[in-house]
């Protein structure tokens, strides 16, 4: 059973009475702030934190998991199962176990007053289908063999291969057919940076949740209108201004100056920050801490030869205190990682090696593995190599600016210089990472959902290289036959008990290889006005945007 980990709100907040509360002026806008920009729009082209948000108010998937980490419909009538009959184990044509799934769409329109059909789920599937389109996750496309449909508002998918998630399609949406596929059949390779969603985003016609995007500022904000076709319960305010302030320490001042309404917990400030805010500012604001899926880490290239040895990556996680920089940074809150499933996710092993500090075995490490030290400190090789690399993140955030400056200090201790670099996050996202452009480490996080296979960031299938147009995120490279069987083994157990032996074989392969350094599981920190109601944190990658129409203002 999956857990609900959303902040519980009080109706009212401190010092505010009913008659407080009527007497206030209808209100007809809110401005949120972020401290990301998106590196695009399309929904099914990259996966960014920024861009997930945004999205959520203006468009429907599919499927999504809910705030109690339960998965249901957005756009469709009912959850597929074997037991509704939605759901049929089959043979595929090559005599292996398959499935077929038919999902109903709900009645659901783009901005211009078009129904939401099947024939928009094809086209996502055909583009998906085209590696050269670069669609990701790009292992759903493939396994998704054969798309057929009988009726504008049912379609049906056969797979495959049987996986315990067969109901959901997560990222795989709806994309305008009639808009988007002349474009994608003009030029494949080139679709997205020339789709619509890129050279038309205002076009009403892209979107189909209670709102729609009507302008973009590029770099610094979207505003968003509501979408005069949607068919669901009415959003409470005509309009959302979604404003992208890299700085978070502009950010917070853009909030105590009235600019913006809120930070959204899921992208915007540091904990630490908040924690700091609401002991200056409590009474003037809301506050909830939200533990989730969102997993800090940092990513390394592993074809940099000098972080190529798994030992060079044991040796960086045991000299780096992580429990120490949680502790000073974040006042404990967040939790220290032994690789990116949570404690509390059901597919957690807790025997999975933990790595703690341990300067004296991390020297260890790096004499085994042939590193000296240096006449200026930092480790050389027989061949004369300096033991140093680049360490990047996203410019202007500056919890991630200071960790990166703590755990260079830990590192030298050792003798191993990080050099920091950093990029504003539309660069470190849309071009460096996504493309492998970083030659050291890249610290970000990921956020996942519940019991989320890990196959698009380790399966070495999923490498992002040209010839697929960068699909993928196994950024760091990582290739581990062993791993692979793992990642291809579990989606196709469909008991829950028999999957754990699975999940704990992978946690411990990874966290003993380190392609990437666990740091900490994160809590988001929510700031909202007083007067809004309604928002729910998720804690995973479907965000809170998602169930905008239940956001009230008081």
């Amino acid at each position: 059973m999956r857990h609900c980990l959303a902040a519980t709100l009080a109706l009212f907040a401190p010092g505010l009475t009913l008659a407080d509360a009527a007497a206030q002026p209808r209100r007809d806008s809110l401005t949120i702030g972020l401290s990301q920009y998106p590196g695009n729009f399309h929904p099914n082209i990259e996966n960014m934190a920024a861009k997930a948000y945004l999205l959520g108010f203006a468009l429907r998937p599919v499927t999504a998991y809910d705030a109690d980490w339960q998965q249901g419909c957005l756009a469709c009538t009912r959850l597929p199962s074997l037991e509704n009959g939605q759901a049929v184990l089959e043979t595929t044509p090559d005599g292996r176990p398959g499935i077929r799934v038919t999902w109903e769409l709900r009645a659901l329109n783009w901005g211009d007053g078009t129904p939401v059909t099947a024939e928009d789920m094809r086209f996502a599937w055909e583009a998906g289908r085209a590696f050269e389109t670069g669609f990701g996750p790009a292992e759903t496309y493939r396994s998704a063999y054969e798309f057929s449909s009988d009726d504008p508002r049912r379609f049906t998918i056969r797979f495959d291969k049987v996986t315990f998630d067969y109901a959901g399609l997560g990222q795989f949406q709806p994309l305008p057919a009639r808009i988007e596929r002349p474009r994608w059949e003009a030029d494949r390779a080139g679709y997205r940076t020339r789709s619509a969603y890129e050279t038309e985003t205002a076009n009403p016609a892209l979107w189909n949740g209670p709102y729609r995007i009507a302008a973009v500022q590029p770099g610094a904000g979207v505003t968003l209108e509501r979408n005069a076709h949607w068919t669901g319960p009415a959003p409470a305010f005509d309009r959302i201004a979604i404003r992208t302030v890299e700085n978070t320490a502009a950010l917070e001042a853009q909030l105590l100056a009235g600019q913006i309404d809120m930070v959204a917990g899921e992208l915007g400030l540091p904990l630490e920050q908040v924690v700091a805010l609401e002991r200056r500012a409590g009474a003037r604001f809301r506050f909830a801490y939200n533990p989730g899926l969102t997993y800090e880490h940092i990513d390394l290239n592993l074809d940099n030869p000098l972080l190529a040895d798994r030992r060079v990556r044991q040796a960086l996680l045991l000299a780096a205190d992580r429990a120490q920089i949680v502790a000073r940074l974040y006042g404990g809150r967040q939790e220290v990682a032994a690789g990116a499933v949570h404690p509390r996710d059901a597919g957690y092993d807790p025997d999975t090696p933990a790595w703690p500090f341990d300067p004296a075995r991390a020297a260890a490490l790096l004499e085994e593995a042939g590193w000296r030290p240096g006449p200026d400190g930092v480790r050389r090789n027989a061949a004369g190599d300096r033991l140093a690399f680049e360490l990047m993140t996203t410019a202007g955030n500056r919890s991630r600016e200071q960790v990166q400056q703590i755990l260079a200090g830990m590192w030298k201790a050792v003798g191993v210089e990080a050099r920091i670099r950093n990029e504003p996050p539309r660069v470190f996202f849309g071009e460096t990472v996504s493309r492998r452009r970083f030659t050291g480490g890249a610290l970000f996080a990921w956020v996942s959902s519940p019991e989320n296979v890990p196959r698009s960031t380790f399966h070495s299938d999923e490498i992002p290289r040209a010839e697929r147009n960068w699909s993928g995120q196994n950024y760091t490279g990582y290739r581990d036959a062993g791993v692979d069987a793992l990642i291809e083994a579990l989606p196709l157990e469909l008991d829950a008990a028999k999957r754990r032996p699975l999940w704990a074989r992978l946690q411990r392969r990874i966290a003993t290889d380190l392609p990437a350094l666990p740091l900490w599981h994160r809590s988001d920190a929510h700031v909202w006005p007083l007067w809004l109601d309604g928002v729910r944190p998720t804690g995973h990658q479907n965000y809170s945007s998602l169930w905008v129409t239940e956001w009230r203002a008081r």
